[in-house]
């Protein structure tokens, strides 16, 4: 078993509870990890074999920015999904979804964020 990781992908959308968070959108960052045997193309050399990480990126932003969601936990919920439906050689995904301009009064904060794992088993 093996990893394809992609960290610190940035995406400006328009996800959030407030008004101007749909009118005026933010940049969002996407940490993704997408758990699937890495031994066929270790062996083969070929980009076939694998999933490549630049439609991952591709599927993830595209999805990313489809839609405006209320809550980040929908928006890194559908990418996940969207990663699983769209490469069968992927068995689990994990994403952190970082929104480091969250509009939280009087606290400072690098960012906050919500963090998951989505097997095959658990897409409808």
């Amino acid at each position: 078993m093996g990893k394809i990781i992609i960290s610190g992908l940035e995406v400006f959308a328009y996800h959030g509870v407030n008004p101007e968070e749909k009118e005026d959108g933010q940049k969002f960052i996407l940490d993704i990890t997408v758990q699937c045997s890495l031994r066929k193309p270790c062996l083969s050399d070929d980009v076939e074999d694998t999933i490549s990480y630049a439609k991952i990126c591709k599927t993830a932003v595209r999805v990313f920015t489809a839609e405006k969601n209320d809550l980040i936990e929908r928006a890194a919920y559908r990418v996940a999904e969207s990663i699983l439906l769209e490469y069968g050689k992927a068995d689990s995904v994990t994403i952190r979804l970082k929104k480091p301009d969250a509009p939280v009064k009087d606290v400072n904060f690098d960012w906050v964020a919500v963090e998951f794992t989505l097997d095959r088993g658990d897409i409808r």
